[in-house]
């Protein structure tokens, strides 16, 4: 892995506005990503995995809006750039998998003509010919025949689907992909193979990789860091091996012991109470209530994602104070 960074994000800031408030979606969220490197996101539904997804695209829509932050990619701050700007560096350097993308290939449009319009949107002046060849070669790099490229969307099983969504993102080959929830709504079984195409063609590409989910297997088999995000903030960042066998946030202690385990019998450790409203946020640290841990100052204060170590950050008082 490089350790030129491919992305660097600082202190991102996107807020919903609903009836007069401002809701914290994602809250001073920062983090670097580096050549060839998967970066896993994870949290409970609502936490702003996907609306983190979404602004570093610049595809977020009203009522959300970016509210500071920057995000610099090939030098520039894809945040400020202009409509024209932006829409010429969507795909090309940063290329999105959304959530439920089989649901968005065009149902009336075949798909080689669903990649070809990918293509000509960046106005390359290929030929019929140069764009045919690329299409069959990205369809057999996603593990699809050429003759896929003659079908229609309906014609094609959900894991194929899903595949063809992979080729899209990779056509003109960004340095930068953001996959949301990339195997959601599969079985089992196509979940590994299409998260192993995802992983071949990015491995092929050297391409950073953001994957967001909540399959925490899946991203103990994919992910190099962990991210671990709770109600709108980055709580823990780590290498997936330390993460897993000595995770510092409380929050991600439980998520570990809410899993099951084939080395260890032992009962399922459900976390207690639910995440809270981003409209009703608790004083202080937004887990203290749910925290076994939780002192006084975590009512107070909130803490900061600080470096606990040279290759990872926590956001809890407690770590602070220990490793301090």
């Amino acid at each position: 892995m490089s350790q030129d960074i491919a992305l660097q994000v600082n202190n991102l800031r996107v807020s919903y506005m609903t009836g007069g408030q401002e809701v914290k979606a994602v809250d001073d969220v920062s983090f670097s990503l580096y050549p060839g490197e998967r970066l896993g996101v994870v949290g409970e539904s609502g936490s702003g995995k996907t609306t983190l997804a979404l602004a570093l695209m610049r595809l977020h829509k009203p009522p959300a809006y970016i509210m500071g932050g920057e995000a610099i990619l090939d030098g520039s701050d894809i945040l400020a750039l202009e409509r024209e700007e932006i829409r010429q560096t969507r795909w090309s350097k940063l290329s999105l998998i959304p959530q439920g993308s089989m649901n968005s290939l065009n149902p009336v449009v075949k798909i080689k003509h669903q990649m070809a319009d990918a293509i000509e949107a960046h106005e390359r002046g290929w030929t019929r010919r140069q764009i045919a060849k690329h299409i069959a070669e990205l369809l057999g790099r996603v593990g699809l025949p050429d003759s896929v490229a003659e079908m229609y969307p309906h014609e094609l099983s959900g894991g194929m689907k899903q595949r063809v969504c992979i080729a899209l993102a990779i056509i003109l080959e960004p340095s930068v992909i953001i996959a949301d929830e990339p195997t959601s709504a599969l079985d089992v079984v196509v979940q590994r193979v299409v998260m192993q195409t995802l992983n071949d063609v990015q491995e092929q590409l050297n391409a950073a990789m953001i994957i967001i989910g909540h399959d925490m297997g899946l991203m103990a088999q994919s992910a190099d860091r962990l991210a671990v995000m709770y109600a709108g903030k980055m709580v823990e960042v780590a290498p997936i091996s330390s993460f897993f066998s000595d995770p510092q946030h409380p929050y991600s202690q439980l998520l570990i012991n809410s899993l099951p385990s084939p080395e260890e019998k032992r009962e399922l450790a459900a976390i207690p109470g639910s995440q809270p409203s981003l409209l009703e946020l608790p004083s202080g640290c937004a887990f203290h209530p749910r925290c076994p841990i939780a002192e006084g100052r975590c009512e107070r204060e909130i803490p900061l994602l600080r470096n606990i170590r040279e290759d990872r950050r926590a956001a809890c008082h407690l770590v602070e104070e220990q490793v301090s």
